[in-house]
């Protein structure tokens, strides 16, 4: 297993979570002939690809070099499908510049897998517009659900201003993070019009208030909890691996692949889905490891 802190350790421990074993090749929950129900999902956050020199613990250039790694392990695991938790470039100075950041990390993450799935983060639209960065990469919306077996999965997008203008072109405050009204009123019919368990991808938080957090989080949190579906959350935006359980949903926030030189200070996960009661969060390098059952 990868090396934690005592106070990582002690959380984990005193959390409601039950840590898995290393951070390697998933081992499976089931036993061969029980499998079919079984989905592995890739995720990664805060890659913040820019050919741009380091930046405190931020080491834009490397992200290429994690990637790699993370796409070897991935591509191991046989993906039903991979999920980008948000800020996949950095901010540049123009739209140019900005677009052949795109460009070239879109095209190595695109190798990984048939199906994926991009969460706006703010820094994806600091520089270049929803539109442009979607175009980017290939995807209709920045909001929106799709199932999967016996699944149910919710992208959610909070790079909204306060006033609800959507982010673009330097128009905002990071911490202004909002899903407006209509998008609220959207995921509540959504959920609504489900009976699958479901799981929902945000790039701000959603399980406290502060700089991070999105708003009206706990506006979202009273719509999540109130359709009795949502299993869990998965979230970025502020580096570092955190949990909470907030009224019987697990909120896990990944670590972004962007901090520290090396890869061997790389963070990414697949996460295994047993929609009949399991969860489990096989972390690799610096990403913890969960499972909720």
């Amino acid at each position: 297993m990868f090396n934690r802190s005592p106070s990582r350790r002690a959380f984990l421990q005193q959390s409601s979570l039950v840590l898995t074993g290393a951070a390697c090749f998933p081992s499976g929950l089931l036993h061969a002939e029980d499998r079919s129900p079984m989905l592995r999902v890739g995720m990664m956050t805060d890659l913040h690809y820019a050919d741009k020199d380091p930046a405190g613990s931020r080491y834009y250039r490397e992200t290429l070099a994690k990637l790699a790694d993370a796409s070897e392990k991935l591509g191991e695991a046989k993906l039903d499908f991979l999920v980008e938790l948000g800020d996949f470039i950095d901010a540049a100075d123009s739209v140019e510049t900005e677009q052949s950041y795109l460009k070239t990390i879109a095209q190595p993450f695109a190798e990984i897998c048939d199906d994926r799935h991009y969460v706006l983060g703010n820094h994806c639209v600091d520089t270049l517009t929803k539109q442009e960065f979607l175009g980017g990469v290939g995807q209709e919306k920045s909001f929106y659900s799709f199932d999967r077996g016996e699944m149910h999965f919710v992208v959610l997008d909070a790079c909204f201003t306060s006033a609800g203008e959507p982010y673009g072109r330097k128009n905002f405050v990071w911490t202004d993070a909002n899903i407006p009204p209509e998008e609220l009123e959207w995921l509540t019919a959504d959920l609504a019009a489900t009976k699958k368990k479901t799981i929902v991808f945000a790039h701000q938080r959603l399980d406290q208030e502060g700089k991070h957090a999105v708003k009206n989080a706990a506006a979202v949190r009273k719509v999540l909890q109130k359709s009795g579906n949502v299993w869990a959350v998965f979230q970025g935006h502020s580096h570092a691996n955190d949990y909470r359980e907030v009224a019987g949903i697990h909120y896990c926030t990944m670590r972004a692949m962007i901090e520290k030189s090396g890869v061997a200070n790389n963070g990414f996960a697949v996460l295994e889905i047993d929609p009949r009661g399991v969860l489990k969060v096989n972390g690799f390098r610096d990403q913890a490891d969960y499972q909720w059952s």
